[in-house]
């Protein structure tokens, strides 16, 4: 099982060294498997998948910070010899994205912000749900009906559901209040790296008003709008956002070895 500074990983084409490396950095209580397969075997890249610490099947306990998770994230890159990389950040992991784009920018090559937010705001009633082991169940039934659009059935819904209740109450608690006390907005323009903002026009999580004004605030990114997709637009249209990843990531500068 591959791991590195604590983190299981999983890797596609690691040793592809002519392209540039991308992390895939999953949301609040998710896990590699959060991107589905389209994206995690993305043809022709080297592409890396975390499972971030005390998710999936990474040890030890979550973190309670964008930042802590951010530091896990830059230790597990020395670990590689991953100097310099694309970062694929959703919901969650777009905000530890961000993160180590205003600290940490000569690690990074380009930023993937897929149905995220400088500010990731959680709904009080959900953090309070997930504080008493009884209202737990009907907490994640919550969070799921608002992360997918309307097109998505109920099977695909209980799998999701079923994954997020493998994560630890603690873990997930510990995710959405690292979550609700990110707030970068004001450093917006210092973000200097070419950015993807990706964002469904059902999103209830982070609704696309978010994303547009994230592409008004960094100056070098695009905005790319999924028709009738929600919070997990990845899950949702994976051939559509894996399109769209695939030319971003090929419109990099990326120089191997340096």
């Amino acid at each position: 099982m591959p791991v590195a500074a604590g983190m299981y990983y999983f890797a596609h084409n690691l040793y592809e060294h002519n392209c540039p490396p991308v992390i895939l950095i999953h949301g609040a209580g998710g896990s590699h498997l959060s991107w589905p397969a389209e994206i995690r075997r993305l043809p022709g890249h080297r592409v890396l998948a975390v499972d971030l610490p005390g998710h999936g099947k990474s040890s030890g306990l979550g973190k309670h910070s964008i930042p802590e998770y951010g530091r896990s994230l830059l230790n597990f890159m020395n670990a590689l010899g991953l100097y310099k990389a694309i970062l694929v950040g959703h919901s969650m992991g777009g905000g530890i994205a961000m993160d180590l784009a205003l600290d940490h920018p000569d690690y990074i090559l380009g930023l993937g912000l897929i149905a995220s937010n400088a500010r990731l705001r959680v709904a009080q009633a959900v953090l309070d749900g997930l504080a008493l082991p009884a209202t737990v169940p009907a907490t994640i039934q919550t969070i799921i009906e608002w992360s997918f659009g309307p097109q998505v059935d109920a099977g695909f819904k209980r799998l999701a559901a079923n994954r997020l209740a493998e994560t630890r109450p603690a873990v997930l608690s510990g995710d959405l209040k690292a979550c609700n006390n990110f707030d970068v907005i004001e450093r917006l323009s210092e973000i200097d790296l070419p950015t993807l903002i990706v964002c469904g026009t059902e999103d209830k999580m982070t609704p696309l008003r978010y994303s547009e004004s994230m592409a008004e605030s960094i100056p070098h990114s695009a905005l790319q709008t999924i028709d009738l997709a929600g919070h997990m637009v990845a899950l949702e249209q994976p051939r559509r956002v894996a399109g769209i990843l695939n030319i971003f990531i090929k419109s990099i500068n990326y120089i191997p070895g340096v």
